[in-house]
C-alpha cells in the first residue's frame, strides 16, 4: 500500500473533514460533487467511488439473510 502525506482535519460547519489532494481524486476517478464509500475493515479506512449497483446488491444480500437466518444458522452447523 502506497503512504501518503498527511491530511489535516478541517473544520467544515459543524462537521470535520479533510482536503483529498488532486492526486488521490484522479487515482479514486472522482471529481468534486461525486460520492464516495467509505468501509472501515480492522481499522483501517477505505476509499472508493460510490456504486450504487453495489449498495443494490448488498442491500439485497442483507434482506435475505434476514429473512432466512433461521436456515442459515441451521447450515452453518
Amino acid at each position: 500500500m502506497a503512504s501518503l502525506d498527511t491530511l489535516k482535519i478541517t473544520k467544515i460547519g459543524n462537521s470535520s473533514g479533510v482536503i483529498l489532494p488532486r492526486e488521490i481524486m484522479d487515482k479514486l476517478n472522482v471529481i468534486q460533487g461525486d460520492q464516495l464509500s467509505l468501509t472501515i475493515t480492522d481499522g483501517e479506512i477505505r476509499l472508493s467511488p460510490y456504486d450504487e449497483n453495489k449498495k443494490l446488491q448488498l442491500d439485497l444480500a442483507r434482506e435475505i439473510m434476514r429473512e432466512n437466518r433461521n436456515m442459515l444458522r441451521k447450515l452453518a452447523e
